[in-house]
């Protein structure tokens, strides 16, 4: 049992003078002289020290804390100076944070001086007294130096003290007397703290005497508890004087009415500068939100005093915030700048004399800065490195600066100087927070500590005064220590027995000498023993294998080879939250900085053996959040401390980065930045509400009094007023309001209002997500229940009966105990603790100690991990993750006791459906949205509206199960099982204990088998396996050690693991012989899966017979237990073995586990891409024109000839499938496209298979001129081929008329468009469109509705034209694009060509009398059909005005684009893995090779990276290969072996051929998938002109209307729309002339009319060698060019 904690507050403290006298002369000498009198809290401490008891001490902020733990410590340097010769450590200072550190070196530096100055002139023997700092970012030399000769007094963290106890560094501290703990409530209830209590009963043992420990704190409650941490089970005397600490608290809105902004954004925190606010003309803040009056107000508070820290809840806050100070700073400064000095040039700053230029480039508009300098604020959080914030905290001390924006790492006693005030923006986290961040402000001993709060809106400022008077009355929260953290006990376990063997049952007394281990049950230490000593099954999960020996008979544990590097390099208790290093790029400058360190500013263990160099980089900037990182590009600039960098590279585990000075940065994101809400204070926010509601004029006096100013107490006031008229009820702590009301998706929406935080809504939001699971099947994973600080919001879908109330929320103390538990364990927090503990355990160590393993990699590992954890319920890690959700996140007790007291109706639970959000639900509602993105700002992948989301199960059913025998590679399979079986010489095992795991890994082997396995000892025999006869005594060694068994199988001797004997008992009937220890005989769960598992991880593919024949069992057994495997996919069958028997089944099918087939497959495929050696640019630029059916050629006379190779109907429909749904301007089909492939084409070609309904045309965008973007799709892959629709920007001005089209064609069939027009009028004058009112507007015809009102042709014409470019609907002619083109401004140039257009002929009444034209025809099928519903009451008068009015109206242009029958196009497929997978089948189909560049051209949705995730999974499937395949675009290429052979034929073509006979050129339109410039490949450098100069105007790119011209692959020509200007690439006159001949094609067989060439590369065209090969192919010369007529 923990000792009592002994009080001293209230206590007689002894008289100063007492006090005093018994430190020595010198000491007591210098303190006089430097101070008045010490403060009650040093004579407190002094007293309880100098009797030599240990001591809490707990005082305010600038109480002389720090002094008062160190003088007695100071003083026996003089009382008992150290012996001549030695040197040992006496005073240890252990500080939760390195810079801490740093300021109490620094500090120590007076006293030290002082009191050694005093001694000299007493004549006494000056002691020489030495300081040490040892922390994370201490050089290895110095860290050598240190423990060489240890300094008297050394400055450590907890980390760092753990890794000298578990080094040789411990002997320095066989002299320490003194532990002065500082900020001890930093750890006390942290899984720190519990790592450092045993540290400290560690560092006792070493010693002969326990150390006396002191620890200070300035918020800790309660003390009694804090004492226990600290003394274990050793009393501790508690120090706490009364306080006379004075707060200057103001909580300050600065506008009157928080909900009258111009914007509803003021309502949420979008953060500073997400509006387009700024300053006015006159100076008045401007915009929607609450943050520029925040900021303004900022800014005039900060410009009044010298020094201000202002602090954020976030680092992404920090940096907004800095951003815009600085900003309106320089803004201010400008204006008075041009106010004194009006002919100066804006913008202009004069150079600062003092030389303080830090850059500040700083945060602008939603996520970017704007690249201003300024040194007015600068950013201070954990991500900024350590020299930055020195730097920052150096420029507030010195005045360089006015104000540093902090999140918590300036919250801890960090000496900031003489701060003048401290502003808070949103509420503090805590009430312990809030003092510690105001008491930075009036330091000293006795001063007045200013603090201002700035809310965010109305909700948060409720927990801002709440928290402001709790301040004042200085009512902290409570905080609990951790009880038996089983992560901790492992990895403390590892490095003690890796420095010296331990007795159990000793160490489980140390254990439980700490607090948090004090109720520690010794089965659950055994449990950890057993984890430790390899208990569980190894061969599942690498790490789970042995790090100690257990002696169970004589109680004993030792170490194992690599225990002590293990527990040194992956050591700590700071959870890695996937924070990349960011570093300045160099080319050296190593200066010891470790990199990539997960703790940020605590950890020393994760990275201490980094060093800058060439590829890692230099000084260390700071660290970015891992997922910020992925969607960082090279090149992009990001601000970091408020200072540009522009990304130069970024590696596996950090991103190198150099100054970009002035430059606009994306701002960073980070994840995990909010605390939520203690139960205790949502408490006390409840009754304040409560109170508050009861007698609001009382009220206003009590907000004035916690220093709320007259605005604030309006909105506040205002804010609860509000909620109580929506609700009628006001949440409390006493009454909690379950509000119903529908979003505006018809969903219901269920909110919880209650004050109680989130450790209590979490898990209740848990336990009422299965409930909505089991009463209505929601998906308890589909955000159907979120909980947040202020209650929990739930998504119902909408019902017919009545939705859900208070019941869901009902639950009993048991049925919360026995739900949650059983929830938690597959919720994401479970998944991402039970990573965090598993590291800590030593169960997921760092593969390369200087760097930090990436998260996702963690992700992976810690999942593997939790699968094979998962199938033992005593596992020490999963029991832990449990109790910590259970314990620290969530506050299950406080739930517990909540739903007893709503069962009681201690706590009323009241219902009200509202029709609209109430303020407290609007407040919830956001957070429920932000739930879902970071810090306010949706990263890059969410917002993007294509991303893909691939169903796997039917991903692989579209893939299909392809045979792998032509994939895998047998030397490859020989390759990976070699080394599984560890018969490769790297993997062969060293020594007793590499045989150990031998036996753990592989099974039962006889010594021969053993010894084919292990290394020979000696040097130069790595390649060697090792004698038998030495391998034998091994096992025999393990034998007699109990860690190993003889068996006989198949008349052979083996050996077995000791954790095998009930597996091989159970499975195979092994006898076991006597003194296998009783742990290794309980039977396990499955012995015959876990042996054919086994042997299925140690092999290549094999058939049952073979497995059986190697475990003596029979064949038919052991295909049962695998197909049972099968089915839980830790096994895979199909055909692997080249040799292989193709379809066997049964015992001869072959099988393969599902990890080893990867790497099988992963190794094969990367051996095929290692052959491919990549073809030149060039090479495929031919090679796709081939796929694509142009083929450039000459004649026998040498002269120029078509490309074509198709020909006829059927040739165009090959075209029309290569070039499914490819959006190409619609000038460019019938005049480049479909010519150059199909000689003889002509337009009746296309129409004919438009015509049967073989292929459909689409629109895909309206483009300048009278042209447009067009597709051509197959009809029976419409919907894959379709573009997914848009949403529109904007809503046309026609939208009515619009839906009306829709509506008329949405009943079927396809329409002429007279016969649309008419039913459209129908639909107008039946008021459909909703216009009409009364009876007429749904009963039928309005007869007084005039029919000049109704839509005529041209208008219903522009209606159906806008359908068709949105891509809904389409005809079955290309007729009507044919009309569009007609009139002339189109892409490509063609000649007026009479429209071909189905005019329909329409008479009056006397021509459908007499039978002729359209309106004849429909007279016989009037009520039949497609034209159902279009006769009237007045035998179809009204009808025949419709059609008339069809045409009336109409010119010849609009009557051709309204040609042929228009039908609906059909919905595009939606499911995007089935179009994904079409994509790709696409994309294979129209390139050959899918690259990068195609994807990115062609606008897939999800972009190349969505694609990418499939072609992987196809490459998996044997269906296609990646490689790089083509020169010069990376490794991510993909295409199929078929293809790469024909690709690289191209290539042989161009090398055998030494010079072509003539040049073959080839005229393409620039958007032709045929042209990889611009998309797979890099359009060529511009040419100069003939003057040298690069032209800067023109520029290629794939442009409608422009041409390009290759010849042998290469870019020769470019022709820009329109024709006067352009590019040529080559020089040569025989390319020259062929590529005008091929353009000169071009020209005429698109039927460009008249064409005028003025300039090339930038200069005049006439009297170039290109004009002389234009004007021989057929141009002709004019006075200011060339030109072409056809």
């Amino acid at each position: 049992m923990s000792g009592p904690a002994e009080t001293a507050a209230g206590t007689a403290t002894p008289a100063a003078d007492v006090v005093l006298g018994r430190f020595t002369e010198p000491t007591r000498a210098w303190f006089t002289g430097a101070f008045e009198a010490p403060t009650p809290a040093q004579l407190g401490a002094w007293d309880a020290i100098s009797s030599g008891r240990h001591a809490l001490v707990i005082a305010p902020t600038g109480s002389g804390k720090t002094l008062s733990s160190f003088l007695w410590a100071l003083d026996s340097f003089v009382r008992e100076p150290a012996a001549e010769g030695t040197a040992a450590t006496r005073v240890l200072y252990v500080s939760p944070l390195k810079a801490l550190g740093v300021d109490v070196e620094r500090n120590l530096r007076a006293p030290l001086v002082g009191i050694t100055q005093t001694a000299a002139h007493q004549g006494r023997p000056v002691p020489r007294v030495r300081v040490g700092v040892r922390s994370g970012d201490t050089p290895a030399a110095e860290r050598r130096r240190l423990q060489q000769d240890p300094p008297d007094i050394l400055i450590t963290t907890p980390e760092s003290l753990y890794l000298m106890l578990t080094s040789q560094a411990r002997a320095a501290l066989a002299g320490v007397r003194t532990v002065i703990v500082d900020e001890v409530h930093a750890v006390a209830g942290t899984k720190r703290g519990a790592h450092l209590a045993v540290s400290l009963e560690r560092l006792d043992a070493l010693l002969d005497t326990p150390v006396q420990r002191i620890g200070l704190s300035a918020t800790v409650e309660p003390a009694a508890e804090v004492a226990r941490f600290l003394g274990g089970t050793q009393p501790v005397t508690v120090v706490r004087p009364a306080s006379a600490k004075r707060w200057d608290l103001t909580v300050t809105v600065p506008v009157p009415d928080l909900t009258d902004l111009s914007s509803p954004a003021a309502a949420h925190d979008l953060g500073p500068g997400s509006s387009t606010g700024g300053l006015g003309d006159e100076g008045a803040v401007t915009g929607g939100s609450i943050w520029p009056h925040v900021e303004e107000r900022i800014v005039d508070l900060v410009a009044e005093r010298r020094s201000t820290l202002v602090f954020a809840n976030s680092r992404r806050l920090a940096e907004r915030l800095t951003g815009r100070l600085n900003e309106i700073w320089e803004a201010r400064a400008e204006a008075a700048a041009a106010a004194e000095h009006p002919d100066a040039v804006p913008g202009f700053r004069t150079p600062d004399p003092t030389g303080f230029h830090g850059p500040a480039q700083v945060a602008g508009q939603t996520g970017t800065g704007s690249g201003t300098v300024s040194d007015f604020a600068r950013a201070h959080h954990g991500s900024v490195s350590k020299e930055q914030r020195a730097i920052v905290e150096e420029a507030l001390k010195t005045g360089q600066i006015r104000c540093v924006v902090a999140t918590s790492s300036l919250e801890l006693g960090i000496d900031m100087g003489a701060v003048d005030q401290v502003i808070q923006v949103e509420s503090p986290p805590s009430v312990a927070s809030g003092l510690q961040r105001v008491g930075r402000a009036g330091h000293q001993v006795g001063e007045v500590s200013r603090g201002v709060f700035f809310p965010k809106h109305r909700g948060d400022l409720v927990d801002t005064a709440v928290v402001a008077e709790r301040m004042t009355a200085g009512r902290i929260e409570s905080l609990r220590i951790p009880a038996n953290p089983l992560d901790i006990l492992a990895q403390q376990t590892v490095a003690a027995v890796a420095v010296a063997d331990l007795d159990a049952q000793e160490w489980f007394d140390l254990v439980r000498r700490s607090a948090p281990f004090a109720t520690l049950p010794f089965s659950a230490y055994e449990s950890v023993l057993d984890l430790l000593a390899g208990r569980y099954p190894s061969d599942e999960f690498a790490e789970l294998r042995p790090r100690i020996l257990w002696d169970r008979e004589n109680g004993t544990l030792a170490a194992r080879p690599g225990a002590q590097r293990l527990a040194v390099t992956s050591g700590g208790t700071i959870p890695d939250r996937g924070l990349f290093g960011v570093f300045l790029a160099s080319d050296g400058g190593a200066d010891g900085t470790p990199g990539g360190a997960a703790a940020g500013d605590t950890a020393e263990s994760a990275g201490s053996a980094s060093a800058g160099s060439a590829r890692s980089g230099g000084r260390r900037v700071g660290e970015l959040d891992e997922e910020m990182v992925y969607e960082s590009r090279v090149g992009d600039v990001i601000l970091l401390g408020a200072t540009s960098w522009r990304i130069v590279d970024i590696t596996a585990d950090r991103v190198l980065v150099l100054p970009a000075y002035g430059q606009p940065g994306k701002l960073p994101f980070w994840r995990g930045d909010a605390a939520g809400r203690p139960a205790e204070l949502g408490d006390a926010v409840g009754r304040f509400r409560r109170e508050l509601d009861a007698d609001p004029e009382a009220g206003r006096t009590r907000l004035a009094a916690a220093g709320l100013d007259p605005w604030a107490q309006d909105n506040l006031l205002a804010y609860l007023k509000d909620q109580r008229e929506a609700t009628g009820v006001l949440p409390t702590e006493q009454t909690l309001v379950v509000e119903r009301f529908t979003d505006e998706l018809g969903d219901w929406r269920v909110v919880l209002h209650s004050p109680y935080g989130m450790a209590v809504h979490a898990p209740w939001a848990l336990a009422v997500g299965a409930r909505l699971a089991q009463r209505y099947g929601l998906e308890t994973g589909s955000g159907a229940a979120m909980a947040a600080d202020d209650g929990i919001v739930l998504r119902i879908p909408l019902m017919d009966a009545e939705p859900p109330g208070a019941e869901l929320f009902e639950f009993t103390a048991e049925e919360l105990d026995e739900i949650v538990t059983a929830e938690v364990g597959g919720s994401a927090l479970f998944a991402a603790r039970f990573r965090e503990n598993a590291a800590r355990s030593l169960l997921l160590p760092r593969r390369d100690p200087g760097r930090r393993t990436p998260l996702w990699q963690q992700r992976q590992r810690s999942a593997q991990l939790l699968d094979v954890a998962r199938k033992h319920p005593r596992f020490p890690v999963i029991l832990e993750t449990v109790r910590e959700v259970l314990q620290d996140v969530y506050d299950l007790p406080a739930l517990k006791e909540l739903a007893g007291r709503v069962a009681s109706r201690a706590v009323r639970l009241v219902e009200v459906t509202t029709t609209a959000p109430s303020p407290f639900s609007q407040s919830i509602l956001f957070g429920y949205i932000a739930q879902f993105i970071y810090e306010g700002d949706s990263p890059l992948a969410e917002r993007r509206a294509a991303a893909l989301s691939l169903d796997p199960a039917l991903l692989s059913e579209l893939l299909g199960t392809e045979e792998l025998r032509e994939l895998l590679d047998a030397g490859v399979i020989a390759e990976v099982e070699a080394q599984l079986q560890r018969l490769a010489p790297d993997r062969r095992a060293r020594g007793v204990e590499g045989v150990a795991d031998l036996l753990r890994l592989l099974g039962p082997l006889s010594a021969a088998e053993a010894a084919r396995r292990t290394r020979a000892e000696g040097e130069g025999e790595a390649e060697e396996a090792a004698d038998e006869a030495a391998v034998a005594g091994m096992l025999a060694e393990l034998e007699r050690a109990g860690r190993a068994f003889r068996l006989r199988q198949d008349g052979v001797e083996r050996f077995a693991a000791v954790e095998d004997a009930a597996r091989l008992r159970d499975a195979l009937g092994t006898p076991i012989p006597h003194g296998v220890p009783t742990a290794f005989l309980d039977p396990v769960d499955d012995p015959l899966g876990d042996l054919v598992g086994r042997y299925a991880r140690t092999h290549g593919p094999f058939t049952a017979a073979e497995a059986g024949a190697a475990l003596g069992l029979g064949g038919a057994v052991v295909l049962s237990v695998l197909q049972r495997l099968a089915t839980e996919r830790r096994v895979s069958t199909g055909a692997f073995r080249p040799e292989g028997t193709p379809g066997a089944t049964g015992l001869d099918a072959e099988w393969c586990d599902a990890e080893v087939l990867r790497r099988i497959r992963m190794r094969s495929l990367a051996a095929l891409r290692a052959e491919v050696e990549p073809v030149d640019q060039a090479a495929y630029a031919r090679f796709l024109a081939d796929w694509q059916h142009l083929r450039p050629r000459t004649g026998r006379d040498g002269a120029w000839r078509p490309p074509a190779t198709l020909e006829g109907v059927d040739g165009v429909a090959t075209v029309l499938d290569q070039l499914a749904g490819t959006p190409l301007p619609a000038s460019a089909w019938e005049s480049l496209v479909l010519p150059a492939r199909v000689r003889d084409y002509a337009p009746a070609l296309l129409d004919e298979l438009l015509a049967t309904g073989e292929y459909v045309w689409s629109g895909v965008g309206e483009a300048t001129g009278n042209d447009g973007w067009v597709a051509l799709h197959p009809a029976d892959a419409v919907d894959l081929t379709l573009r997914l629709p848009e949403p529109a920007e904007e809503t046309p001005a026609d939208a009515a008329l619009r839906a009306a089209v829709l509506e008329v064609l949405a009943g079927g069939g396809a329409w002429f468009f007279p016969q649309l027009v008419e039913r459209v009028r129908a639909a107008q004058a039946a008021g459909d469109d909703g216009d009409a009112g009364g009876a007429g507007g749904a009963g039928g015809p309005d007869p007084h509705r005039d029919p000049a009102d109704l839509a005529r042709g041209p208008a219903v014409l522009a209606a159906l034209w806008g359908l068709v470019w949105d891509g809904r609907v389409g005809n079955d002619t290309f007729a009507p694009v044919r009309g569009l083109l007609s009139l002339g401004k189109t892409a490509h140039r063609t000649g007026r060509q009479t429209p071909r257009a189905r005019t329909a002929r329409t008479g009056g009444a006397a021509g459908a009398a007499a039978g002729r034209g359209l309106g004849g025809r429909l007279a016989g099928v009037r009520g039949r059909g497609r034209y159902a519903g279009l006769t009237s009451p007045e035998d179809g008068a009204r009808g025949s005005a419709g059609l008339t009015a069809g045409t009336v109206g109409l010119s010849a242009a609009e009557q051709a684009r309204s040609a042929g029958r228009w039908s609906l196009l059909p919905a595009a497929e939606q499911d995007p893995t089935i179009r994904a997978h079409a994509t790709a089948e696409l994309l294979l189909d129209r390139y050959g090779v899918i690259t990068r560049g195609s994807v990115v051209a062609e606008e897939v949705p999800g972009g190349f990276a969505g694609q990418y995730r499939l072609l992987t999974r196809m490459e998996d499937a044997g269906q296609v290969r990646r490689g790089h395949f083509v020169d010069g675009l990376g490794g991510a290429q993909f295409s199929t072996g078929a293809v790469v052979d024909r690709l690289r034929g191209f290539q042989r073509d161009e090398e055998d051929a030494a010079v072509d006979a003539a040049p073959l050129a080839l005229a393409l339109a620039a958007t032709d998938p045929a042209n990889p410039y611009g998309a797979a490949l890099d359009w060529p450098s511009v040419p100069a002109g003939p003057d040298g100069v690069v032209p800067t105007g023109h520029r290629p790119g794939r442009k409608a209307g422009a041409v390009v011209v290759l010849i042998a692959g290469r870019l020769a020509l470019y022709m820009e729309r329109g024709g006067r200007t352009l590019l040529a690439f080559t020089e040569d006159p025989g390319e020259l002339r062929a590529a005008a001949e091929a353009l000169v094609w071009a020209l005429r067989t698109g039927r460009t009319e008249r064409l005028s060439l003025e300039k090339v590369n930038g200069g005049p065209v006439l009297g170039t060698p290109l004009a002389e090969a234009l004007l021989a192919a057929g141009f002709y010369s004019s006075p200011s060019g060339i030109r072409f007529r056809n």
